[in-house]
């Protein structure tokens, strides 16, 4: 009886690994992958140093898909990366430092789209 629940639990590790190894090769043969969120690039000239605030930038872009800090100040980043092996990869980001009444300082915006 001892014997035949250990078949059982062995045939279930088998068939387990069996199928994470499928769901993982089938990822592995579309050779791509997608990091970020979409934003509208295009809308990028609207930014105004000095200007735009915190808010402009939420309206145009929506929300960031990173916030984070550089020099004590905040900087909010929109990107999106698709990798893929058989073709180009097509990326985007950008990046909007603020200063610390929330209007915008500097950006950098750097896009592999033609």
């Amino acid at each position: 009886m001892k014997k035949l629940f250990l078949n059982r639990g062995t045939r279930a590790a088998k068939l387990s690994l069996l199928l994470f190894l499928g769901v993982l090769a089938s990822t592995q043969l579309t050779g791509c992958f997608t990091v970020g969120q979409e934003f509208s690039g295009s809308r990028v000239p609207e930014i105004k140093i000095g200007q735009s605030t915190k808010q402009d930038i939420t309206e145009i872009f929506g929300r960031p898909w990173r916030t984070g800090m550089e020099d004590g100040k905040t900087t909010w980043t929109y990107g999106i990366y698709k990798y893929s092996l058989f073709g180009a990869d097509d990326t985007q980001d950008l990046l909007v430092r603020f200063d610390n009444q929330g209007i915008v300082r500097s950006y950098t915006f750097s896009s592999t789209r033609k």
